[in-house]
């Protein structure tokens, strides 16, 4: 049998190491599928891009808009040990037609259901706002498919510390309550505020770096 050996100190990621890779409108035109992706999820004006971008210092990496919905296509970051993160197109609010817009998620869909480099979901929710229809329908899939969650109540600068740890135990227990907690973890964040980004990036740690190294010796 293989002897495994855990590493003496955990592993870090340089995010502000990363790069912008390419754009993919189909799930055929991604890149090739092997090393580690994390995949960051969420409606149109949940946060996304402004997370990534306050994760790795780089306020111009992925594309923020006043206008929701601008995300259209699958937008992955490169890192240097065949690491990506991935910002998924945006769902809810985008001004385009109902064909193209069911014509995203399908795309959507195919990526998250077929990509086997895919180790976890980062599921951004406005924290003013949670646990909306799609929230759930994504949280739903995820637990089914045994894929671990992350979810960011994101803009907690928008509410006090009080208020905003009670609409996180809030969140915390209707997750229970449908049964929905399993493989999920949750925490505040703030953009604008850098608040929770130490949190984000040992998450990401976690499922990006291998935690063990197969030993030569067997037996």
């Amino acid at each position: 049998m293989s002897i495994v050996k855990l590493n003496a100190q955990p592993q870090k990621l340089n995010y502000r190491a990363i790069r912008f890779l390419t754009s993919a409108p189909t799930l055929a035109e991604c890149p090739e599928d092997s090393g580690a992706e994390v995949a960051f999820a969420g409606r149109s004006n949940a946060g996304k891009s402004s997370a990534i971008n306050a994760l790795t210092g780089n306020s111009k990496l992925a594309r923020t808009s006043k206008t929701p919905g601008r995300t259209q296509l699958i937008n992955f970051f490169s890192l240097p040990e065949q690491q990506r993160l991935v910002d998924l197109p945006g769902y809810g609010y985008a001004k385009v037609a109902r064909a193209m817009k069911d014509e995203w998620q399908r795309h959507l869909a195919a990526y998250l259901e077929q990509r086997q480099c895919l180790r976890g979901l980062v599921l951004l929710m406005d924290i003013r706002q949670p646990l909306k229809e799609f929230d759930l329908h994504m949280l739903t899939w995820a637990v089914g498919a045994g894929l671990p969650v992350h979810c960011l109540l994101t803009k907690a600068d928008k509410l006090k510390h009080g208020p905003a740890n009670n609409t996180r135990f809030a969140v915390e227990k209707a997750l229970r309550e449908q049964g929905l907690d399993q493989e999920v973890t949750l925490q505040l964040f703030s953009s604008t505020r850098k608040t929770g980004i130490d949190t984000l990036e040992r998450k990401l740690n976690e499922w990006l770096i291998s935690r063990t190294e197969p030993s030569a010796t067997s037996s």
